[in-house]
């Protein structure tokens, strides 16, 4: 049966740019199944670049080449690859298998771009194996076989995909004479079978062994001589469809080749990983230091609050402690009713305060109160150290107060009248002291003010500051409204609509966001900076992987050879680079928790908290920015290697 055939086939090379040397002159030749045929002719006869052209790795020449009716000149990229994978075997001289695999895995290799399954292409494997007599040698590596055992896994590997023809390039040039025997005797079974075996050669032994021997003299055929009758035998194995190279064996292969240059690959590794572990430390760092402020402020006041206050007209050109400090307006039952109203607001109370009005006596002792206010929920119950909250016509002392008015025996207090004194404007705004006797019901210890802003109040109810001004005819409102929240996310919306509204948000909050502002800000700096080395390591990659494509230039022409297509071969030095970027995703976020460990029991230690928070989001970032990163790097050296042209990778030493 005719399945090969040479039609007028020209070819010639370029030489200094300019002069043509012909190399082929009108081949014409015709094969059938079941030959063994000799292309026997000294080295430069053309015998191997006629090779090349029927086995799809030369694509430029006049003529034609047709395989079972079809014509390899008129087929696309990805028809000549599937042709190679499918329809040719090669047999090199030198063997050429991937040395980081086994043998089992060289011959698997080509089925794997194949949608045969595991398991099948396994036991096919291990067949072919076993019939070329490498059964006991099935996971040894290609450096751990004889020559001629490395050329029955290159047959093996040919006869993979179930070839119409067999293309053997010197088969026996490497090998001794009892090698060679045993292969030229396998390459005869093969043909027996019904595959078209081509063997390119100039050794006249290896031609007299075949069916058939064309003899090639400068670029055309000298002689054509039949030795025997072919095999009538017909190959009737059926070709499996062809796929890309899947996704899982690509990564296997990067990771077998990396294993190759281990301490390299280590050390590019430790080297990416350290701009991701400086970032990782300089984010952890800066949400430690604004959890840590805000669970302080959260520690002294409700969280959930929002204090409230109305600007007066004369506040309002202030800046700065001056503002905060100034006295403002009155709210009227309308401004309350407006806030109550906020979205997302629980419950509003009422906050009556007088500043640097107030003074206190007691057993002719007196003392001046820098601030009277109404209780309110947000007063911490923990503070209070004796006594009960007041009731009508009772106060709340801070315990220092009492400490001065009763010479150090502020508990002898409690239960006790002391006199309040308020001096204020009336009506006419004449100025008024508001006297009243009150009942001391309990001490409270507060905290010493951090700032000029924080002061140390005494507390009565707001019954009973409002009857003491109403008595004398003067009206008194609340100077400030807290507003509770349903939710803490709701916290700063309702801070945002007070201010809307044309009130004072919480001074507190803002101060809080500008300070939370400021630490993100030299966070996001310090990262940027740690971030630099993120690109030195990104090109550091790209180096080493630029490396790779150089060393592992033959095993690109061996992959092209037996079928892989470009973006096989992108893939897998994508997953090469994806796979440097994780490993050093994996060690900086390892060094990253073993450093904050350490670093939070020294903080602990030093300052009674730990600042460097790493979550789990921050560590997937850092994992997937290392990953990324890696990849980009890969795209130049993944596309050099996708774009090298597999003959000449195939002659590259």
């Amino acid at each position: 049966m005719r399945i090969l055939e040479v039609e007028n086939v020209r070819k010639s090379y370029t030489l200094y740019g300019k002069e043509k040397v012909p190399v082929l002159h009108g081949l014409s030749l015709s094969f059938q199944t079941g030959e063994f045929v000799s292309i026997l002719g000294e080295s430069g006869c053309g015998k191997s670049t006629l090779m090349n052209i029927i086995g799809g790795m030369d694509s430029d020449y006049e003529g034609n080449v047709v395989v079972r009716g079809q014509n390899l000149s008129e087929m696309t990229e990805k028809e000549m690859d599937d042709y190679r994978k499918n329809n040719v075997g090669f047999v090199f001289q030198n063997f050429n298998l991937i040395p980081h695999l086994s043998v089992i895995e060289n011959v698997t290799i080509a089925m794997q771009m194949t949608d045969t399954d595991v398991k099948e292409r396994t036991q096919r494997a291990i067949d072919i194996l076993t019939e070329v007599g490498l059964k006991e040698h099935l996971h040894k590596r290609p450096n751990q076989l004889s020559g001629g055992q490395k050329q029955r896994v290159s047959i093996a590997r040919a006869l993979s995909n179930n070839p119409d023809i067999i293309l053997a390039d010197e088969p026996t040039g490497a090998l001794d004479r009892e090698n060679g025997d045993q292969i030229l005797r396998l390459l005869d079974n093969i043909a027996q079978k019904g595959v078209l075996v081509l063997a390119v050669t100039h050794s006249q032994k290896v031609a007299d062994s075949g069916t058939r021997i064309v003899r090639m003299e400068e670029g055309s055929i000298a002689e054509d001589i039949q030795l025997r009758e072919r095999s009538d035998a017909v190959n009737k194995s059926e070709h499996a469809s062809s796929r890309s190279l899947g996704l899982f064996a690509s990564f296997r292969m990067a990771l077998q080749n990396m294993k190759l240059n281990m301490k390299r690959n280590v050390l590019v590794a430790l080297g990416g990983s350290i701009g991701i572990l400086s970032v990782l430390l300089m984010l952890s760092l800066g949400n430690g230091i604004t959890t840590y402020m805000n669970d302080e402020i959260n520690a002294s006041m409700d969280p959930l609050l929002v204090d409230i206050t109305k600007p007066s007209a004369t506040s309002q050109d202030l800046r700065g402690p001056q503002a905060l400090m100034a006295p403002g307006e009155t709210f009227t039952k309308d401004d309350i009713e407006t806030i109550r109203r906020f979205p997302n607001v629980e419950h509003v109370e009422t906050i009556t305060s007088i500043t640097g009005k107030s003074t206190l006596l007691y057993n002719e002792q007196s003392r001046a109160l820098a601030q009277l206010t109404t209780l309110t929920d947000s007063f911490d119950p923990a503070l209070l150290v004796k006594g009960a909250l007041p009731a009508d016509n009772q106060m709340l002392l801070p315990k220092t107060a009492a400490d001065q008015l009763s010479g150090n025996q502020a508990d002898s207090m409690l239960g006790k009248t002391v006199t309040l004194y308020i001096t204020d404007m009336d009506a006419n705004h004449k100025p008024v002291t508001l006297e009243k006797k009150l009942t001391v019901s309990g001490l409270y210890d507060a905290a010493e003010p951090r700032s000029p802003m924080q002061q140390t109040p005494g507390y009565i109810s707001s019954q009973t500051l409002e009857k003491l001004y109403s008595d004398h005819n003067i009206t008194i409102g609340p100077i400030q409204v807290n507003a509770y929240a349903t939710d803490m996310k709701y916290v700063n919306d309702i801070n945002k609509e007070a201010v809307d509204a044309g009130f004072t948000g919480s001074q507190m909050a803002k101060i809080m966001e500008n300070i939370t502002t400021y630490v993100s800000m030299a966070t996001i700096v310090l990262a940027g900076i740690a971030g630099i080395s993120l690109i030195v390591s990104g090109i550091m990659i790209l180096v080493v992987l630029y490396i790779s494509v150089v060393e592992r230039t033959k095993e690109i022409g061996i992959l092209r050879a037996i079928g892989a297509r470009k973006k096989d071969i992108r893939r897998i030095f994508f997953s090469e680079s994806a796979l440097l970027g994780a490993f050093s995703g994996i060690i900086a976020v390892i060094a990253a928790l073993g450093i904050s460990y350490v670093l939070n029991i020294l903080l602990k230690q030093a300052f009674g908290a730990e600042l460097i928070h790493l979550s789990g989001s921050y560590m997937l970032f850092g994992f997937a920015v290392s990953t990324g990163i890696s990849v980009i790097a890969g795209l130049m050296p993944s596309s050099k290697a996708a774009k090298l042209d597999p003959m000449e990778s195939l002659r590259y030493e």
